[in-house]
């Protein structure tokens, strides 16, 4: 992160059930265990929508279906010292491999780095302990839920018809 800049990026939400895909980071700083959906920074000229498809594709190499805008957020954070300002485009999307769904985790790699593990966790597991960045991202998350359960019902349609694969949770 260049310092004292404005980071435009860009996240995916996929969900399956009551579990969304996140990776796992830590804080070296603060020795803390955080998640994070899986993005990254938008590039000049790049839309959003197209970041999200191109850094899953980087980081995993999945390929996303239905890609849809949920809404922006703002992220001012400190991470291992440094600190950080980000706008963050949330978007909800699907795997486009419906097997993506069956992987307990996937080891992720971002330009080189250390690989890192991406899993699926319960948004009920998500606390202080455990948090969600960015900083408030679990409560538009249900909020911005709640908005598409409502425009579901109200159009009659099925949660397949919004593009999410229905599936069963898995027991832990």
């Amino acid at each position: 992160m260049k310092p004292n800049t404005v980071r435009p990026i860009a996240i995916a939400i996929i969900r399956r059930g009551e579990r969304i895909f996140v990776a796992e980071g830590t804080d070296d700083v603060t020795e803390q265990t955080f998640y994070r959906p899986l993005g990254g920074l938008v590039e000049f000229g790049e839309r959003g929508s197209d970041t999200v498809r191109r850094e899953i594709r980087e980081e995993i190499g999945a390929e996303l279906d239905n890609v849809r805008y949920l809404g922006t957020m703002e992220n001012i954070f400190t991470y291992n010292g440094d600190p950080g300002h980000e706008i963050v485009m949330v978007y909800e999307a699907d795997f486009a491999d419906q097997a993506m769904y069956d992987r307990p985790e996937v080891m992720a790699n971002e330009n080189g780095t250390a690989p890192f593990p991406a899993v699926w966790k319960r948004m009920a597991d998500f606390g202080p302990r455990t948090p969600l960045y960015p900083a408030g991202l679990l409560d538009k998350l249900t909020e911005w839920g709640a908005a598409t359960e409502e425009r579901r019902v109200a159009h009659g349609s099925s949660r397949r018809d919004y593009g999410r694969p229905a599936f069963t949770e898995w027991a832990d």
